[in-house]
């Protein structure tokens, strides 16, 4: 299966992100996972315009307390968007599988339910190997491209 580098966009098509304030969840499970793909966005939205101040962050134990951290964020928090970040490595049991589905859909009522956009940076890889490589390896960043993304949410979420 052939994966585009996950870190590059095209800066001139990118919004200014310095008025948007933005939520960051990170679960703290495979942090050498989760603690690159927060800097990659971090790193994204600093690049875009975004100011360190207007980026909040907070650790959750695992991917599937994402959900309400996010909840609790968008609740308690003045934000243009919020960014979920975790990792679920394929195990031997079903628990993957659970794990994925239920936060998944967590993610996608959030964004049903508030006017906040949530977006969705969990790595749901089969091998630690393949998550490595898609949190700063050779394809890049998925919390870059995140990134990216809540900053075109955001600004969306103006009209």
């Amino acid at each position: 299966m052939a994966t585009t580098n996950l870190s590059i966009y095209d800066k001139a098509t990118i919004p200014n992100a310095k008025n948007f304030r933005f939520g960051i969840v990170v679960s703290e499970w495979n942090p050498e996972i989760t603690d690159n793909l927060y800097l990659g966005a971090v790193e994204a939205l600093l690049e875009n315009g975004a100011l360190a101040e207007n980026i909040i962050k907070w650790d959750v134990p695992g991917s599937f307390e994402l959900i309400y951290g996010c909840k609790k964020m968008i609740e308690t928090q003045k934000l243009d968007a919020v960014i979920a970040i975790g990792n679920v490595i394929q195990g031997e049991t079903k628990h993957f599988d659970f794990v994925c589905e239920g936060v998944t859909q967590g993610i996608k009522d959030l964004n049903i339910k508030y006017d906040v956009p949530t977006i969705f940076c969990v790595l749901t890889d089969n091998t630690k190997q393949q998550s490595l490589d898609r949190s700063g390896g050779k394809h890049g960043n998925k919390g870059v491209e995140c990134a990216i993304a809540a900053i075109k949410m955001a600004a969306l979420r103006q009209f």
